[in-house]
This record gives C-alpha cells, structure tokens and sequence, in this order.
C-alpha cells in the first residue's frame, strides 16, 4: 500500500507540474485523425503456412 501510494503521489505531482507548465512550453502538436476511407480487406499478402492447419475439435469423443 505504501508503494502504491508513493508512486501515486509522484504521478500527480510530475501531471501537476506540466499542467502548470502548459502555458510556457505552449500547446502541443494538433492531433492527427485517420482517414475515414475504407480499408480494402481483400488484399492481403500472402503468408506460409507451417505445419497442419488448426481444425478445433467439435466432437470431444472423437479424436
């Protein structure tokens, strides 16, 4: 418990810091927003396959 709140208080007092700070290091960079675009889910690249192909066991009696 003692850990727990030590590295707690050590978080909010770097987050505090900055926050105090945010006018003299300014704004930061504007956030990036991904495309809207589809993505085309039909082009994969191929891939190798090793070793016997999983196929889940359905019948627990048969093996």
């Amino acid at each position: 418990m003692f850990l727990l709140v030590t590295v707690t208080l050590c978080c909010v007092a770097v987050a505090a810091t900055l926050a105090l700070f945010e006018p003299v290091f300014g704004q930061g960079p504007e956030r990036r927003i991904a495309d809207s675009r589809p993505v085309d889910a039909s082009a994969h690249a191929p891939v190798r396959v090793v070793g016997a192909p999983f196929i889940p066991n359905t019948n627990p009696r048969q093996r």
